[in-house]
Parts: C-alpha cells; structure tokens; sequence
C-alpha cells in the first residue's frame, strides 16, 4: 500500500531549500539570543486552551517482566545483570506490564490528556527482526493500554525506542554501530506503525540519541557498554539519523493519508550561558558550539540543512561520517515537530563532555528560544522534562515541586511572552523505577514506589498533587493578585524614607563667619589662598547650616517628598564609655542639627535609638558593653535606659516618633553560643524597650507627645510544601517565634492555646510577674520592616523549627532578595487577627537593591506594587496601616537599595525618586476622575514662604546687613564731615 499526499518539483525544492538556508545565516549568524534581555514581566498565568499536558515513562524503567511472555533479553537487561548493579537489577521495576492498569488510574488522577510512553523491542520481537512472527502477548498487552487510553480521553504519544535494543541484534550487528540496523528499524517501525497506528495521533522514533550515542557507545556509561574508538558515537549517531529519517519516509509514504498522525524524533539539550557573564565573541562562539555538539548534532540533520553542523564537522574531521547529497535530501525535514527533551541526565553528560568551558544552566526558556530561532519557529511537544530527587525522598518530594514549577514558569514565558508554539509538555515521569545506570538509586516519579514491598503500590506524591493542579488549571499557580485597586492613602499617612544610622559628620565644615581671617587669593601666582596679616574679622559662633553634609543630605531628601524621615543615632559615638555623663558634646550638636533642619524643612523625625550592624566589631554598642557580653548582660539594659533618657532630653522637642531598637528578632542572630545566650539577649532587649518607654512615658509625653516603638523584622513566611500540614504548621510556628516572642508580650493577643510546648514561638524567656507588668503595653504602634516572602519547612534541629528557602519563579534582585508584592498584604493581614487593629501599624523599612544607576526598573516595580498591596490591606482588609518607608535614601559605596546613588556617583536621582514622589502627590492610585482635591501639607517650621527663603539665606541677609549697615555709617560720617566743614567756614568768615 503507498499513497503520496505530498509531491513537490525538485526545482521547487532546491529554491526552498536556498532560501531557508540564506534566512538562517542572516538570523542566527550572530549568536544574538545570549545578548538578548528577555522580558520577564508579569505575563498572564494562563496556559494557551487546547494546551497539552502530559506525563512520561519509559519501558524499561518501569515494565519488569523482563523474561515473561516471550520477552526477549534487551541490552539493558544483559547491561544490568552482568554489572555491578545486578544487587538491584530491573526485572520487577515498578511492574507496569502487570499494572499497568494501576498506569491508568494514576493518569486519570492527574487529568492529563497525554501519555508518552515507549514500547520494548525485545518485547515484540524478541530477536529484534520485525519480519518474523511477533510476540503476540507483548502486541496485545499494548493494545489493550492504548485502547485503554482512549477510552479515558489520555492522548497516547509513542516512542519506538528508547535504548532498549533487543541483545540479538547487538551480539548478531554491534548494535547501532551497523548500518543494518537501519533497514532493521525501518521493518519494525512499519509494523508498528500498521499494528497500532490507527490510534495513535503522536510518534516518537527514537528518544535522546545523543544520550544513546555518546553513552553507549562512547563513555560506555549505559546499554550497550562499548567503550570504544573516538569515532563510535559518531557512526552510532550517524546510523540512528539514517534510520530515524527511513522510518519517517515509510509512515510518510505508507499510513499518514489515512492515520493522520504525525512522526518526530525526541532530541535532549542543555543550556550554557558565557562562563561569568562575559559575554564576548569567543565565549558567544563557544556556547554556540556547545548547543550545536549535542542537540544541533541531530537537529541539523533533521530541521535544519540536512547536514551536521559546521562546527562539529570542524571539530570532528575524519571521525565524522559523511552524507551524500541524496541522504542530506532524505534525512531534512524529516520530522513533522520537534521533539525536545529537557532532563537531568544530559546536563549531567554536558557538564563532563560538551561544555566547551561554559556555564550550564537549567534554563528551558532559552533552548525553547534558540529552537525557535534556528529552525523557523516549529511546533515543539516536550515529552520529557523533569528532574529528580534522592532515593530517601519519599512522598514529601518538596524540593521536585519547586524544579518542576521552575521549569512551568519558563516554559509559560516561552509560550505566552516569546510566541514559541509549544503544542504540549510532559512531566518526567509517572513513577519511580529503575533508572537506567542509577538503579534505585534516584526517583524521578510523580508517583511514589516502596520498591521494598512486592505489590508496588503507586502513591501520589506531592509533587503530583502540584501536577494536578497545574493541568485541572492549564494554568502557572500564581499567588500574585494582578488586580489593581484605585484609591487613596488618607492625608495623614505616613510616606517616608529608612535609613540606618546616620553617621556624625563633623566635615566638611563650612569657616565661612567662623574664620576671623582675611585672606588673598594667588598673590604669588601658585593659586592658593595666604592669610592677610594683622587684618581680623570679628565672629559669630558656628550654626547648623555650616555642616555642608546636613545640607546636601537633606536635599535629597526634600527632592523625594516623604512626609517622614527615619534614621538611627549612633550609640557608639554620642556616648563612646557607654556612661551617658561623657556624652560627646560636638556630636549631641551635630544630630541637633540634623533634627532642627528636617523639622525646619517640614519633614518629621522618626528616630532609632539604637541599630544593631553587622560590620561595628561592637555590633553598633558603646566598646566597653560589649566587651562585656553586650546585651548577655543585664547591665546593658541599664546602660541604654540612660542614653535614651538622654537622647529624650536632648531631642524630644525636635522628634515626633522614636524607635528603641531596630529589629532585636534579628539581633538575636548576631549572638552564637547557646540557646539560653540568645533568650537572654531577647529578654534583655524587650526589657530595654519597655523600661525606656515608661522613661519616655513618665518624663517626656506630657511635654513632647511623641510615639514609641521598637522595630521588629517582619518579612512573610509560606509553607514550603502546601500539600503538608507539617509545612503549614512549621510557617505558622515561624511567625509565633520570629514577631510572636516580641509582639505577645507587649501586647498580648494571638491564641495562648495555639502555642504546645514543643512550639518555638513559645519558648520560655524568663520573665518575673512584675517584667511582665512592666512590658505589658509598652507598645504606641507596631513598626515591621518588611522586605521580601520566604518559604519554609520543618527543622527540628534549628531552634525556630524550621529552615527556609525561596522559590526560583519569583523574580529576584541581584542580592537575591525575592520581590513578592502579595507577601506584604499577608503579612499585615496576620498582624491584625492575631493582635486587632487597636495599634496603629507602620512599614518602617521597606525595600530592594537594584544595581541600575538611572533607571532602576526592578525598584520602581517594587515601590509600586508593594505599596499598592499595602493599599489593598487598608481599603479592603481593614488594617488599621499608617505608614509606609521606602528603605533608603542613598547608596553607600555600590548601587544597592538608594533612592540616589552614592556621593562618589554624584548624589544622582535614579527613576524610582520620581515614581515615589509621585505615588506621594497622588496619595497612592487614584483613578483619573476622583475628584476629590490633594491634601494640603502642613509646613511645621513656618507657612510663609518668603521667611523660609529668607531662614534658608542665613549668610546672604547677614552679608546684606552688613553691607547697609557700613553704607549707613559712610553716610552719617560724610553728613557730620559736610557740617563740620560748613561750620568751619562760618566761623572763618566771622
């Protein structure tokens, strides 16, 4: 039987052939993809309708039966048995030929709509010739799966060969190293084809032949085991191209008009990215190189010229073989997709052969993209990607949630941002089984196999809970709320600027009426200024406008628009004994200063009495505290009473909000030793707090009506793993330890029951009944710094009982920080059912690096979104939110977290100033026909703007006086001259 459906004129056929080729040396010459800044915006979480998803096995792995039925031996079978692997041989695997119902159930309750499996060799056609008689028990047990399939609407998508090559025609032919098998596969795929083509849709030739090639034939690593001449992959490779493209020309010729199937080959690939980032045309080269060494091996031949790549060929003369021009005719476009697979075991491969010196990455987006562009934008199925975990990992699988969530969201970009037409992906694989030259030594299944036990029962793992949801979906699991809320933030609501301790800057100083000298300018032509000598000016006493840095600080602050500025005094430095009565004068006049211009310029003080610093030796403590076990010892707590008594009497009028301390949740952490070191650094930092606030409360209040806090750290926490409730307690667990040890008692709330005595949050700090009396609502507000969302999972190890991660999908700064916006909103939703909404709440700290120097894009994001959810927690959640501070002003030495970048970058605004200005005078999202008015801003100083400008022109109106009051005086003295001369004259003339 033959029927030509298609018929093409070989004149017609060059032309293409030309034109293609000419399309793509004008495309790909220039390597363009590794220069290329993909768009990782957010992209609609919907998968394309009528998207595929599926899930893979093999035969091999997971069939066992290895001799029944008439089961012929496969060089697997030979490979495992005569190695050391034979403790753990396949024969029973995960049983599949028996239950391979079981298969079924399992796909019915992840809902996929395909299955790529493959079919065995040996099993058929036990000596591997398909023009004998055929195994009919190995036929009819795989008709009875596929007919099975379609009658559960599962899509079976079939691969012919994947590696199992029956033993015969390896001891008979050497394998793949004989160009017999070519004309050999063709016989057995013409029979499958006739046998069990009419219900299936999707074929596969032959899976990853540059894993079959290279390590059956090169390394010797799996089946058949040759460790041969440098030339046998390439002949191995050379003979299943040839074979592939046959069996494509026979479904072609002999079953497409009336099957209307479509035939591929499955490729494996990799990633590589220029080794460090260096992206230079040796290194482009080089990756390029790489890519085309292993899929561009096959995928040259097929989708692209016919030919192998050039590269290769130029790496490779005399061990590459040759096609004719006949076959470069037969074997291009043979493939009515691209079949990709994308798995661990050929990244492990690559790292080892075909590097070329590259970084290799798990980035499917980028070969999806390279596909793409280097063979005109085919249709591309994935029937294999996946990853794997240990062989202890049992059903909690965690960590295979988040590789395979990472491989969805760039397969998602691939599709929805890029326009790749991905017709549908398979998640690798059903179960676990025996995973070819690793044996039980890894799991790569969806479903869980306790290979110990003989009934092989399939347990769904979490990882196909995950699985499941994505496919009843079609869809990425997106926590993010794309919904946007068009509303204001009430006028009083605090919009400020964190930063961390302001350092004394003493200079630059400016001399200027401070300097009785006069001086003379390049008057022996060297350019410098020399006293004038016997000339002296009279002096004022110096002002807070001579300090230069105050000046400049805090026009960068006035060019963002915050209603609040928020900085910590620097404890070491004001009283550096750590005794309050040696106070360092100049530097209690510096921060006055500081104090007096914020205020001067409408802007209020939000100060911290003390933040703890990594990079202080004395973590940011006066050197005599901490040498003597710093917060350990309770005499600290006494020693920072005093200071801030101090600081109270020196700034209170000029500070309308004090912070205590800044985020003693994580001070903790700076203090190794042991569990009781770090309790008591947590019993004396609250006592801290609590004793200054009644210092505050008794002496201060009545006068300056100041608020008080203390500042915790309060980024959000997700259970790792939602599929368990001991990740969802662990993050509940979590929260109790990190805000609940601190916020429980100073203001009580939350569940007293939820907490056992195993709960972290819950662990006894020692406190007596009158230290609890004392702490009891020593709290005005709740102050968090909340910069990002972790996930965490049990650790019974760790004191807090759990450990953290993040997720690779969210998108992330150069530091690593996760920029999760929807973390913020939960956050401040927890802090109001747990504690109420009687205290006020501040975001106190909020904010990521980015190392653009304009145009910062990843912080103007941030800025936007995390505000307009905090927005969403007021208008729709109810919480009592009062404020929120973009941490911090400037950069210190690189580009990180500044609003402006540091003064040896010049001080620069950066794109982000502009935003947040205007999310300020807009009050946040307005929509364009709110007509309500904007908030008139109070001016704390003065409301007169001449008296402002005047205040901010100190020296020129003192000059100013000067210079009319000398005038005055010429004046008088040139009236008295002019009288006294006219009285001379009359007294001549008498």
């Amino acid at each position: 039987m033959s029927c030509f459906c298609r018929s093409v004129s070989l004149v017609s056929l060059v032309s293409v052939v030309l034109c293609l080729s000419l399309w793509r040396t004008a495309v790909c010459g220039s390597h363009h993809l590794w220069l290329q800044t993909l768009n990782d915006t957010h992209v609609n979480s919907q998968f394309p309708r009528g998207f595929l998803w599926g899930v893979g096995s093999s035969a091999f792995p997971t069939e066992g039966s290895w001799d029944a039925d008439g089961k012929g031996e496969s060089v697997w079978d030979r490979f495992t048995h005569g190695s050391r692997m034979s403790v753990d041989m396949a024969d029973v695997a995960s049983d599949s030929y028996v239950l391979w119902d079981e298969d079924v159930q399992a796909l019915q309750y992840l809902g996929v709509k395909f299955y790529a499996f493959s079919l065995s060799w040996p099993r058929l056609f036990p000596d591997g010739n398909a023009t004998s008689e055929p195994n009919w028990a190995g036929v009819a047990h795989y008709r009875r799966l596929i007919r099975r399939l379609k009658d559960v609407d599962v899509e079976p998508v079939v691969t012919l060969h994947h590696w199992d090559l029956p033993q015969t025609l390896q001891e008979r032919f050497g394998g793949w190293l004989n160009p017999n098998l070519v004309d050999i596969f063709a016989d057995y795929a013409r029979f499958c084809f006739q046998t069990f083509g009419g219900d299936v849709r999707y074929w596969l030739t032959i899976h990853n032949p540059f894993l079959l090639a290279v390590q059956g034939y090169g390394t010797g690593a799996h089946a058949p085991g040759m460790r041969g001449e440098r030339q046998h992959p390439f002949i191995a490779a050379h003979n299943i191209i040839r074979a592939h493209a046959n069996a494509w020309h026979i479904y072609d010729r002999h079953f497409r008009c009336h099957q209307r199937g479509r035939v591929s080959i499955t490729l494996g690939s990799h990633w590589v990215e220029p080794l460090h980032g260096q992206t230079t045309s040796a290194n482009l080269e080089l990756c390029q190189k790489s890519m085309e060494a292993v899929m561009g091996w096959f995928a040259e031949p097929i989708h692209g010229s016919g030919d192998y790549p050039a590269s290769l060929k130029a790496s490779n003369r005399g061990v590459l073989p040759e096609f004719s021009p006949q076959e470069k005719m037969w074997i291009r476009g043979s493939a009515d997709f691209f079949s990709l697979a994308f798995d661990s075991e050929t990244l492990r491969v690559v790292r080892g052969l075909a590097r070329f010196g590259q970084m290799v990455t798990l980035d499917l987006r980028k070969v999806l993209l390279w596909v793409q562009q280097e063979y005109r934008d085919p249709d591309v199925l994935l029937p294999d990607s996946g990853w794997f975990s240990d062989q202890s990992v049992g059903v909690e699988d965690t960590v295979a949630i988040y590789l395979l969530k990472r491989f969805i969201k760039q397969l998602l970009h691939a599709v929805s941002t890029d326009g790749v037409k991905v017709l549908g992906y398979s998640a690798w694989s059903l179960l676990d089984g025996f995973e070819w030259n690793h044996g039980y030594g890894m799991r790569r299944g969806l479903f869980y196999i306790d290979f110990m036990q003989p009934q092989r029962h399939r347990i769904p793992k979490t990882s196909a809970h995950f699985y499941r949801q994505i496919v009843n979906d079609n869809a990425f699991p997106d926590n993010h709320t794309q919904h946007i809320i068009h509303a204001h933030f009430p006028c009083n609501f605090q919009f400020g600027v964190s930063d961390s301790t302001l350092q004394v800057h003493l200079s630059p100083f400016s001399p200027q009426f401070t300097d009785p000298h006069v001086y003379r300018w390049n008057y022996s032509g060297d350019g410098s200024l020399r006293p004038v000598a016997g000339m002296v000016l009279h002096t004022r006493g110096s002002q807070c406008t001579d300090f230069l840095f105050i000046q400049r600080h805090l026009l960068l602050l006035e060019a963002v628009g915050a209603s609040h500025y928020r900085f910590a005094l620097d404890w070491s430095e004001l009283v550096p004994s750590g005794d309050v009565s040696s106070a360092d004068a100049e530097k209690l006049r510096f921060y006055r200063c500081v104090l007096s211009e914020v205020r001067r310029r409408g802007i209020q003080a939000v100060v911290t009495l003390y933040h703890p610093s990594y990079r202080s030796p004395s973590l940011g403590l006066p050197s005599p505290l901490h040498a003597n076990s710093g917060w350990r010892n309770h005499s600290t707590v006494e020693a920072f009473v005093k200071y801030a008594f101090l600081c109270f009497h020196e700034f209170g009028a000029l500070v309308p909000v004090w912070i205590t301390i800044n985020e003693p949740n994580r001070l903790t952490e700076m203090y190794g030793g042991s569990v009781e070191d770090r309790r008591s650094v947590v019993r004396h930092t609250l006592l801290a707090h609590a004793k200054a606030w009644h210092v505050y409360h008794k002496h201060f209040r009545q006068h300056h009506g100041a608020n008080v806090s203390l500042a915790l750290h309060a980024d959000w926490v997700e259970p790792a793993n939602p599929f368990l409730e001991s990740h969802k307690v662990a993050a509940r667990r979590f929260l109790r330890f990190e805000l609940g040890r601190f916020l429980d008692p100073l203001i009580g709330g939350g569940d007293p029951d939820a907490c056992d005595s195993h709960d972290a949050g819950s662990s006894p700090i020692g406190f007596t009944d009158d230290q609890k009396a004392e702490l009891r609502a020593s709290l005005d507000f709740i102050a968090l710094n909340h910069f990002t969302t972790h996930l965490v999972s049990p650790q019974k190890s760790l004191e807090r009982g759990s450990s953290l991660m993040t997720d690779s999908t969210w998108t992330s700064s150069p530091m690593g920080q996760a920029v999760v916006p929807w973390g913020v909103r939960r956050m401040l939703s927890w802090m109001k059912s747990r504690y109420g909404n009687s205290l006020p709440v501040i975001i106190t700290a909020s904010g990521v690096d980015d190392r653009a120097a304009g145009d910062d894009q990843l912080r103007q994001s941030y800025i936007r979104s995390y505000l307009q959810e905090a927005l969403k927690a007021r208008e729709l959640d109810g919480v009592n939110l009062r404020g929120f501070y973009i941490w911090k002003l400037q950069d210190g030495h690189g580009l990180q977290f500044g609003l402006f970048t540091s003064a040896a970058h010049h001080s620069r605004p950066k794109a982000s100033v502009n935003l947040y200005r205007d999310i300020i005078s807009r009050r946040g999202f307005p929509s364009t026909s709110d007509p309500r008015p904007p908030c008139q801003r109070a001016d704390i100083s003065t409301s007169c703007r001449f008296c402002s400008h005047m205040t901010e022109s100190k020296p020129l109106l003192f000059f100013s006086v000067c210079v009319s009051f000398i005038f005055i005086i010429i004046i008088i003295i040139c009236v008295l001259r002019k009288r006294k001369r006219r009285l001379t004259t009359q007294q001549l003339h008498h």
